[in-house]
């Protein structure tokens, strides 16, 4: 093996340096210049709508006490499968017992009542015309008949609000469902005066769900019903859950200046896996291309430095939705312009259109200036874009 000398050793060294700072400049795969650059190649490219929203039953029923009372049993609990008209909770019947009871006793009485007036009517009939009842004392038989039998018409009234009353002690089930919440204990006293307690929420059918988004004013008006959702929950951060828009409702909500729009989207689920409340992540997908040009959108951003040589001028000014991106000129140290219009974006890559850029190379930044340590020098002083 040939040993070198050090001064042999020495230029090795210096054309290695030297190789491998070039390969810095031209960023990997760009020319000397110092400009990064990147192939338009053709694919998918998907644009998507975020927003946060809450899980919840599709059906949620809160079940309530249209009597006051102590709660004397219960008959269902926290996850609780119940039927529609199943008995869940009690109220102490006592009172309610005890007025149905006086109701009942007001009604025998005053049925009594009407019946000697009916008959001491029919007696008046009879004596009115031998004189020796007179019209007034007819009239007044009659008229005493007639508020007897609206007496008996308001005590029966109270006996069918009483019974009612007693009725409601017994609270049953209105939906089929899922017991999600029980805000009440055996012993406990409920007022129903001026609000209905709630005892119960039942959830009808758990197995299909909502989320209750809130888009964004600037996202809303890319939202449709139909379009597919994905979201996660922190519950389980690993798996992708799916849905659809089902309604967008135009009643907007303010807060701390931001303008939101309530979106519902539904969710399957089969397993029951998804809880009502949960805290959802979504995205909803607003716009697909199968075959669209798309460039990074750091090509989008490329600022060529003041006094940067362009192989065409660039316009002075762009249109509503025009963009402009760079291509490494024919000259060296050169750029060339092109005027794209933008189409949709995924964050990541933006879709191009109008413009003929397939297969060439883009710049996606520029890293130094030409080589030699010079600067861009335009051809006829075309200034840059004003974007």
């Amino acid at each position: 093996m040939t040993r070198l000398d050090p001064i042999t050793r020495a230029l090795a060294g210096a054309l290695l340096a030297a190789a491998l700072a070039g390969c810095a400049r031209s960023g990997g795969n760009g020319p000397s210049t110092g400009v990064v650059t990147t192939s338009v190649t053709r694919g998918t490219i998907a644009q998507h709508v975020t927003a946060v929203g809450t899980l919840g039953a599709v059906v949620s029923v809160e079940v309530g006490s249209q009597v006051s009372g102590k709660i004397a049993a219960l008959h269902a609990d926290f996850n609780s499968a119940v039927t529609r008209g199943q008995l869940i909770a009690e109220i102490d019947p006592t009172v309610y017992e005890a007025t149905l009871r006086q109701a009942q006793g007001e009604l025998a009485s005053a049925e009594a009542t009407a019946v000697l007036k009916r008959q001491n009517l029919e007696r008046k009939k009879v004596l009115a015309p031998q004189r020796a009842a007179s019209q007034l004392d007819l009239d007044t038989a009659t008229s005493e008949v007639a508020q007897a039998e609206a007496n008996v018409t308001v005590r029966r009234a109270a006996v069918q609000s009483a019974m009612a009353n007693l009725n409601y002690c017994k609270i049953t089930s209105p939906v089929d469902g899922t017991v999600i919440s029980r805000k009440v204990d055996v012993g406990q006293t409920v007022a129903a005066a001026m609000t209905t307690p709630i005892l119960f929420t039942i959830a009808q059918d758990i197995t299909e769900m909502h989320i209750s988004a809130a888009v964004s004013e600037a996202d809303i008006g890319q939202v449709r019903v139909g379009q597919k959702v994905e979201f996660t929950v922190d519950a389980f951060p690993d798996e992708v859950f799916t849905g659809t828009v089902s309604q967008v409702r135009r009643s907007p909500t303010t807060t701390s200046n931001v303008v939101t729009y309530e979106t519902i989207i539904d969710v399957a689920n089969p397993e029951r896996k998804l809880f009502p409340g949960m805290t959802a992540s979504v995205s909803v997908l607003v716009a697909e291309r199968t075959d669209a040009l798309k460039v990074p959108n750091a090509a989008l951003r490329v600022a060529p430095p003041a006094g940067a040589a362009f192989e065409v001028a660039p316009p002075s000014r762009l249109a509503r939705g025009e963009r402009l991106i760079y291509s490494v000129g024919k000259t060296p140290g050169s750029l060339k312009p092109i005027v794209c219009r933008a189409g949709i974006t995924d964050g990541v890559e933006t879709e191009m259109l109008d413009c003929a850029v397939e297969g060439i190379s883009v710049v996606t930044s520029i890293t130094s200036a030409p080589q030699g340590g010079g600067v861009f020098r335009p051809p006829g002083g075309g200034p840059p874009p004003q974007l």
